[in-house]
């Protein structure tokens, strides 16, 4: 049952969470408005593919709440509501043998049966995921064949193809040459505005994704801020240190991303529900 009255599309209330003795995340409190653009960000090792496993109910709070659309996360069934796409989406197998049509037709399982035939609606949705990425002309190509930046288009076409309420995106310009990044922060920016998602874009770059986002979360196992993005541009050094624990500049840089290891941060997000 869908609660249509709930105000947030998620509320995260008090949470901690620790694997063995250490303490990862410790009482954060979040509230995601519907149609917002939340940029949470952090250093390596800071909780953050943590806190995606618990919003996506993989890992279980040793305190608090989580709630999506209004419902517990341990009793939330409405996954289709729900778009994930992970980093490592695009480092899989470039000889896999799928089409991009195919690749996007995967989202699509969870409701159809993984055997069952796929009938005319089901096709419509599917090339209107792929056009909302901009590949349309890449529809018949083998995957493999393309760059990191269009796979990850692909990849948030297979999450789109659900027609989800919510996107969370788990550091999705990892791998993706420079030139389309900014390209890529475009198109979420447009889901945003014109398709009204709410995006949840999880990065370690602040300076790339300031400027499309409604609002930022700091999080280095506390949340140091969560607000609107002016209110953190105010702020945006003195949080900044308060994060990673000395001072720091901000420079805006070229967009470039280096693949980091994030080891510490329990980073493998496989067999999330789609």
């Amino acid at each position: 049952m869908k609660n249509s009255a709930a105000p947030y599309v998620l509320e995260v209330k008090n949470v901690s969470f620790s694997y063995g003795k250490q303490m990862v995340l410790e009482d954060i409190n979040m509230q995601v408005r519907k149609g917002s653009f939340l940029g949470l960000v952090g250093p390596n090792g800071s909780g953050k593919s943590t806190f995606m496993k618990l919003l996506l109910g993989l890992l279980k709070a040793d305190k608090g709440n989580i709630e999506l659309f209004g419902s517990p996360v341990q009793s939330f069934r409405d996954w289709s509501r729900i778009g994930f796409v992970s980093q490592k989406a695009n480092s899989f197998n470039s000889g896999f043998p799928a089409t991009v049509f195919e690749v996007v037709a995967m989202g699509l399982y969870g409701k159809v049966g993984l055997f069952r035939f796929l009938k005319k609606e089901h096709k419509k949705k599917i090339k209107e995921a792929i056009g909302q990425v901009g590949m349309e002309q890449y529809m018949h190509k083998n995957i493999g064949r393309l760059s990191g930046g269009q796979q990850q288009r692909v990849f948030i076409a297979r999450a789109l193809v659900s027609e989800p309420e919510l996107l969370i995106l788990d550091e999705p310009t990892v791998g993706v040459d420079a030139d389309s990044v900014r390209n890529f922060y475009d198109m979420l920016k447009e889901l945003n505005d014109k398709k009204n998602i709410t995006l949840i874009l999880v990065t370690h770059d602040i300076g790339a994704m300031s400027e499309y986002v409604t609002d930022v979360a700091c999080l280095n196992k506390c949340l140091h801020f969560h607000g609107n993005k002016n209110d953190f541009e105010v702020n945006r050094e003195e949080m900044m240190t308060a994060m990673y624990g000395h001072n720091v500049n901000v420079i805006e840089h070229n967009h470039s991303h280096d693949h980091h290891d994030h080891s510490h941060d329990h980073d493998d997000l496989g067999g999330v529900r789609s």
